[in-house]
């Protein structure tokens, strides 16, 4: 499924700003547009769309009717729009242009390969309302760091989007569903502790390869949904970012080894060019590739 077709059927005068069709990521995508003003044409949805306004556009607003129900919303920062699969929207009009709006969408197929330990959080979703002017500090984190991995993608960019979506399928499901979704039972301490630690070596083993949130969980036997939240709560830290620093820390030794060339360790830590690698290294230790060699040397 191209997920990215909804936001060509849904905005065909919309402008493209920037995209994550090219990214590779698995079960959700997301895409800025510029909205021109104007009337948009009767949709129907078959998977989970989450709009975030960036930012104010000062006397504008969008109207919308979907299930009979009429909604008017004011277009400011970081205000959510939520449409779940199956709603018919057949009268939608944006009073003003709007410079940029973030649009994400979800497969559901993805969501159900994601989920909880107990196989419900599929089902919790199907149930997700209809809702605008939503203020969601958490979804808005999520934005943000999905608009950032589209700009700049990063050595752990895979395992970072499926954490992002099951933190967002889960967000939805929780907040924003008519049946509300319970907790599932928590592992046994000793068991949470073992699998944290074969997931650690199972990251260290396969640091040169595409690994993803999957991959890992299948690892130590938990769905990713559970796995994505026992590995915070052990660790402190999100698997993606865990991931991330060991790369740097491999990284730095192939550097000072002096056997590899930059263009061979971006590769081999799964950096998509050599300039992300050069960037990000920057941002970790306020130096470049080259010059932690020539120190190191």
């Amino acid at each position: 499924m191209n997920l990215l077709r909804h936001g060509d059927n849904k905005f065909p005068q919309a402008q493209l700003l920037c995209s994550s069709g090219a990214l590779g990521w698995r079960g959700i995508a997301a895409e800025m547009r510029s909205h021109p003003a104007g009337d948009l044409p009767p949709f129907v949805s078959n998977q989970i769309e989450i709009t975030i306004a960036p930012q104010t556009t000062p006397g504008a607003f969008v109207s919308r009717k979907g299930w009979g129900q009429r909604q008017q919303t004011m277009v400011r920062k970081d205000t959510i729009w939520i449409s779940p699969v199956g709603v018919a929207e057949d009268d939608i009009r944006i009073s003003a242009h709007l410079p940029s709006i973030f649009h994400i969408y979800l497969s559901t197929d993805r969501l159900l390969a994601l989920s909880d330990p107990d196989g419900n959080s599929a089902a919790f979703l199907r149930q997700v309302r209809y809702l605008a002017g939503v203020h969601d500090e958490t979804i808005v984190r999520i934005g943000h760091a999905l608009a950032e991995d589209m700009r700049n993608p990063s050595a752990a960019s895979r395992m970072l989007i499926d954490s992002l979506t099951t933190a967002l399928a889960n967000r939805l499901a929780q907040r924003y569903s008519d049946l509300g979704m319970p907790r599932g039972s928590a592992a046994t301490a000793a068991r949470d502790v073992r699998r944290v630690r074969l997931a650690v070596e199972f990251m260290q083993a396969h640091l040169d390869q595409p690994i993803g949130l999957d991959e890992i969980a299948a690892a130590v036997a938990v769905s990713p949904f559970h796995f994505a939240r026992l590995f915070r709560a052990s660790t402190g830290i999100a698997p993606y970012r865990y991931l991330a620093n060991l790369r740097m820390e491999q990284a730095k030794h192939l550097l000072s080894q002096g056997r590899s060339s930059l263009a061979e360790i971006a590769s081999s830590m799964q950096f998509s060019t050599q300039a992300n690698f050069a960037r990000a290294f920057r941002q970790a230790t306020g130096t470049s590739p080259m010059a932690y060699r020539r120190q190191r040397s």
